[in-house]
């Protein structure tokens, strides 16, 4: 499922997008404001920090093409109290289960070639299922609200996602807005800047920040509570996941074609699950650290090839950070994005609608302002 920053504040350029000008100064005799761009706020003397702040605030909250949600667009007003952050607690509940998973799955990679091909194949399928779970359930669809589904794929996504066994979609997707709203401070939930091991599992080891909890409570999650079978996903989450994320795929190839109870668990469970789990960790870590950052270099989000194809598309998050209310959170659609083609594929047939797409336009102008120069059209 954390610095005091002193960054200049990002300013609104087009088409609701966020950025933030490579220099920025406010000379405090006259409260002038400039940027290195063509934009200069000028401000009387009298503007008290309230004003400056709804001012501010007036700049990140235009009309983008998804109006309807603002929860997840990043707000450049909060930063970090003084002070040494909190001691870590540990939850000892979380840490037990996740290491013993984590045993168990090194132990199936040991059965895996010991396997029936259909094991394989049925691992393989759980897989995708439940990273689609994530990725155009929790996360595109439910966290972003960058498309809109009937009921047959939101019933989908929602089995879908207990498979995947990442805390239900209410709690996943309010982590995920807070992350974005105030990425790098002590209210990002699993903030990179507090080092690699936190952002990537630390943070679920641990007791949340207050800052985590106190921003989250504010978040307006009223669209997650109107839905029915996200709260239903909420109440019966432990048997959901237990069902999905662990019985039935150790059930199905025992009783479907033989294969032994302990290759059925260990593989087709819980080295499956554990995959996919530390896969969607890296986009938390190492998308955060490592790799380009075309679209704006003043986020830490990076653009990873190599994690796009394990997690289905995600990993193209500079542009994602940028752009969060694009439904393909990437600029090409199908390349390296299997979640892309599988929304498209929803959206022929009817299941899918409303598709939220960034215009090309919009987007080479912010790479011309913001991009870090490593940007190849393709």
């Amino acid at each position: 499922m954390r610095g005091i920053l002193d960054e200049p504040p990002e300013m609104l350029h087009g088409l609701g997008t966020l950025e933030r000008p490579p220099e920025t100064t406010i000379k405090a005799n006259s409260k002038r404001i400039s940027d290195s761009s063509t934009t200069t706020i000028l401000a009387p003397l009298s503007m008290d920090l309230k004003n400056e702040r709804e001012k501010l605030m007036a700049l990140y909250f235009v009309e983008d093409i998804r109006p309807e949600m603002k929860e997840d667009i990043y707000d450049p007003t909060y930063q970090d109290e003084l002070g040494p952050p909190p001691k870590h607690e540990y939850v000892w509940r979380t840490i037990i289960p996740m290491a013993l998973l984590h045993l168990g799955a090194l132990y199936g990679i040991t059965l895996v070639p010991g396997c029936k091909a259909y094991t394989w194949l049925w691992a393989f399928l759980c897989y995708v299922v439940s990273g689609l779970g994530i990725t155009a359930g929790a996360h595109r669809l439910w966290s972003h609200r960058t498309y809109k589904a009937r009921l047959p794929l939101r019933l989908f996504l929602i089995i879908a996602n207990s498979m995947a066994f990442q805390n239900d979609v209410y709690e996943w997707a309010q982590d995920h807005r807070v992350h974005h709203k105030f990425t790098k401070t002590h209210a990002d939930p699993h903030n990179s800047r507090r080092g690699f091991f936190f952002s990537h599992v630390g943070w679920v080891l641990v007791r949340k920040h207050p800052a985590v909890q106190e921003k989250s409570d504010l978040l307006d999650l009223s669209d997650l509570k109107a839905e029915q079978l996200v709260m239903f996903q909420r109440r019966y989450y432990k048997p959901c996941f237990l069902l999905m994320c662990f019985i039935l795929p150790t059930l199905v190839p025992w009783y479907c074609w033989g294969e032994t109870f302990q290759h059925s668990l260990y593989v087709a469970a819980f080295l499956r699950y554990i995959i996919l789990l530390n896969m969607t960790w890296l986009l938390n870590s190492a998308a955060h650290l490592y790799g380009y950052r075309p679209y704006d270099k003043n986020t830490e989000a990076h653009e990873n090839v190599l994690l796009s194809l394990a997690t289905l598309g995600e990993g193209f998050h500079n542009y994602h950070h940028t752009f969060p209310y694009d439904y393909s959170a990437s600029e090409y659609r199908w390349s390296l994005n299997f979640t892309t083609f599988f929304i498209d594929c929803m959206a022929a047939i009817g299941l899918a609608y409303d598709l939220k797409k960034v215009p090309k336009a919009s987007i080479l102008a912010r790479i011309k302002r913001t991009g870090d120069g490593s940007y190849k059209s393709g």
